[in-house]
């Protein structure tokens, strides 16, 4: 347990600033992440150095197909989370109690190093929410930066602007949770707001490599014209953001719901490439739908089959070998090791 950031006092209760949920709270309870708590009229995080879930990952698994292409990277991921999606695919870690682990910060990225002859290139911080365990994350972030380490957030971006800011000089990529493209549904289906994950988005855009995320569940945020909303804001942005489809499956509150059409997938990205240069289908069974094209020749420059990459079609500065375009990614590519095969 550490003394949380960004806070105010008042009147015996604490101000919690870090979300937008501004979670005002008595003495002795949590916010509504479960992990930040007042205690005798101080914020404390519950989590600090709690990890739930580690392991190495392929980098894609993340996912991230731009950054370190065919690469692993450490995994590391705690309890807790300030939203509460109905459709939540790691409940059991994000809103249970799991079982954890006290490590340091120092120890993770240790960790993190001792996988380098795996051509691990860094920290993942992912699971449930790594922003309701900003202190910790913001140490190890420290930390593996000092020792040549990059450092990766997998999050709903549901985080004010902030703490963001300062996070943000030892962030090198996020794959960040657009989770659907109306305030309803945040309201209704997650207890959060879209403009604040969008303001994310945007205010991380310009600082590190970004990649998208949006879940497609069936009947829910899969309408056609939501899905042209969202392509138009993310080309509003950057067309060149990696945008990720993936597949909804019957999971956690909503185990009532059929998995998402793989007729509603392929329309949904076919709508996103219209203005889109790289579109990505997640949990299907297409690896095409997991390949690279380059924008301008239209030639497959990165091959994967699942998480893997079998092939690559670049030169070193990540160039399309057949027509020279830039591509956007970030860090050297690899064919992955056969071995994770």
């Amino acid at each position: 347990m550490r003394k949380a950031r960004f806070y105010e006092t008042e009147e015996g209760k604490v101000h919690c600033r870090l979300c937008p949920n501004q979670c005002v709270i008595r003495d002795e309870k949590t916010g509504i992440c479960r992990v930040r708590k007042n205690i005798g009229g101080e914020l404390f995080t519950t989590n600090y150095g709690q990890i739930t879930s580690y392991g190495m990952d392929p980098i894609e698994k993340k996912p991230l197909y731009h950054f370190y292409p065919g690469h692993e990277i450490l995994s590391v991921g705690t309890t807790g989370c300030n939203l509460h999606c109905e459709f939540c695919q790691n409940w059991e870690i994000a809103h249970g109690s799991p079982s954890t682990v006290a490590v340091t910060a120092r120890q993770v990225v240790e960790m993190a190093l001792s996988q380098k002859d795996r051509d691990c290139v860094g920290i993942a911080y992912t699971y449930s929410e790594p922003s309701v365990w900003y202190e910790f994350v913001y140490d190890c972030a420290v930390l593996a930066h000092e020792a040549g380490l990059t450092n990766v957030l997998v999050t709903n971006g549901f985080i004010e602007a902030e703490p963001l800011d300062v996070i943000l000089p030892y962030i090198d990529a996020m794959n960040v949770d657009v989770k659907a493209f109306t305030d309803d549904f945040y309201r209704k289906v997650c207890k959060g707001g879209l403009k604040a994950v969008l303001r994310t988005v945007e205010q991380a855009v310009p600082r590190c490599h970004v990649e998208l995320t949006t879940l497609l569940v069936t009947g829910l945020n899969d309408e056609p014209d939501e899905i042209t909303a969202l392509r138009d804001w993310v080309a509003s942005v950057d067309p060149s953001l990696p945008l990720h489809l993936s597949r909804y499956s019957p999971r956690y509150k909503m185990t009532d719901r059929p998995s998402t059409p793989m007729d509603t997938m392929r329309m949904a990205r076919e709508i996103a490439m219209e203005k889109l240069s790289y579109v990505y289908l997640g949990n299907v069974w297409d690896d095409e739908a997991a390949d690279t094209f380059c924008p301008q020749c239209h030639k497959k420059v990165v091959d994967r089959t699942g998480f893997l990459v079998r092939s690559l079609a670049l030169d070193a500065e990540n160039r399309c070998t057949f027509c020279g375009f830039q591509i956007n990614i970030l860090g050297r590519a690899r064919v992955s090791d056969p071995l994770r095969g």
